[in-house]
């Protein structure tokens, strides 16, 4: 029997993909599961964007193999995206590269700068890929601790106390995911000084950029942060695109052209249609945003009410398609208290726990589901 490469020992299948197969089985059984777990918008894109789709089906070349680099026209509406919502300029044939997903940026990213050994800042609580990755290209994962304390921001003097050396590259994500934290202008300032500092790269994840945001940011906005940050960005969330993959990454060329190496030996160009799909969705009217936030901001009223009925405490200045909530006093454990949810109320919730240490004692609520599904769960108590 032929063994797995060793690389795989030091990692686990994914959470979701574990407890959704329990859940999927839970249903199949008959139970009348409502799922808020995972954040995947059951919403749809726009008419314009899936008209563009639809239309660039008979385009000439639409079938063939597409650049590596994606549509110049796609570049150009990332950057001018950038530039009209953070005033971010940037080169759209240099600084700007579309990806299948900003979950696919997180292994090129990686695979292009980091070299076995190194080190890797990586949040805690925080997106679990970093881990997974960090351990795939068998760099050595450095977790930095962010709590509600210091509102899930990292204490950088802290940080500095520790040995850097090997440290090459930090991860962080404002938006903050799972908590929905923001970081404000001057806390940006700081994280691009301590890279300078300890000539690190930073990689700032930005998905949440636009949902129940009234303020975003981009770490690119920072002055000099080009020279050591990239930034992720995604169509997912902001625009109902999840299934689709549509990403980006941002930086100085130098940086981009590393990922590009990357990329390039990866996959042969994203589909043309979703390229088209992707350039309307980026030049949505402001009416976009404010009609997809009034639902969700319907949703997180309503899941509020949920939290309250479980006796749990949570941010109201958080942003985000989550509710990130704290268990009431008592109960030690996430995992066992959102078992004890699901299979008493059929209701299945995230426990904290997959996030990283840190998030024991939290749960986590996706506002993916309609408003009908989430007050059918609040008569469930």
């Amino acid at each position: 029997m032929m063994i797995a490469a060793s690389r795989l020992n030091s990692v686990e299948e994914y959470y979701f993909s574990k407890k959704l197969r329990e859940v999927r089985g839970l249903m199949a059984e008959g139970r009348p599961v409502i799922n808020m777990g995972i954040g995947s918008p059951d919403l749809e894109p726009s008419h314009a964007v899936q008209n563009a789709i639809k239309e660039a089906l008979s385009h000439e070349g639409a079938h063939q193999y597409q650049s590596y680099q994606g549509l110049p026209e796609l570049r150009e509406s990332f950057a001018s995206f950038y530039k009209n919502k953070f005033g971010v300029v940037v080169d759209s044939q240099a600084e700007v590269l579309p990806l299948m997903g900003s979950k696919e940026g997180i292994m090129h990213i990686s695979l292009a700068f980091l070299n076995p050994g190194d080190g890797v800042l990586i949040p805690n609580p925080g997106y679990p890929t970093y881990t997974s990755v960090t351990n795939l290209v068998g760099a050595k994962p450095q977790y930095y601790d962010l709590t509600s304390v210091k509102g899930w921001f990292p204490d950088l003097e802290e940080l500095k106390k520790q040995d850097l050396e090997k440290v090459k590259l930090m991860w962080t994500s404002y938006p903050h995911m799972p908590t929905g934290a923001t970081a404000n202008r001057e806390q940006l300032t700081e994280l691009v000084a301590f890279a300078k500092e300890n000539d690190i790269l930073l990689v700032n994840d930005n998905p949440y950029s636009f949902v129940l945001n009234q303020n975003p940011i981009s770490i690119l906005e920072i002055d000099g942060a080009k020279d050591v940050a990239l930034e992720l960005n995604s169509l997912s969330k902001t625009f109902n695109m999840a299934g689709w993959r549509v990403g980006m990454v941002l930086g100085n060329s130098e940086h981009i052209n590393a990922v590009l190496k990357v990329k390039s030996n990866m996959d042969s160009g994203m589909f043309y249609g979703i390229q088209k799909g992707a350039i309307a969705a980026l030049n949505s009217n402001e009416s976009w945003f404010n009609e997809l936030n009034e639902v969700y901001n319907k949703r997180r009223e309503l899941m509020y009410v949920l939290a309250d009925k479980l006796k749990c405490s949570y941010d109201k200045n958080s942003v985000g398609m989550f509710v990130w909530a704290k268990l009431p006093a008592g109960v030690s454990s996430s995992e066992k208290f959102i078992d004890e949810v699901l299979y008493n109320k059929n209701i299945f919730i995230t426990p904290g726990t997959i996030f990283g240490s840190n998030g024991e004692g939290y749960i986590r609520f996706s506002l993916c589901v309609t408003a009908d599904k989430i007050e059918e769960a609040i008569n469930r108590f």
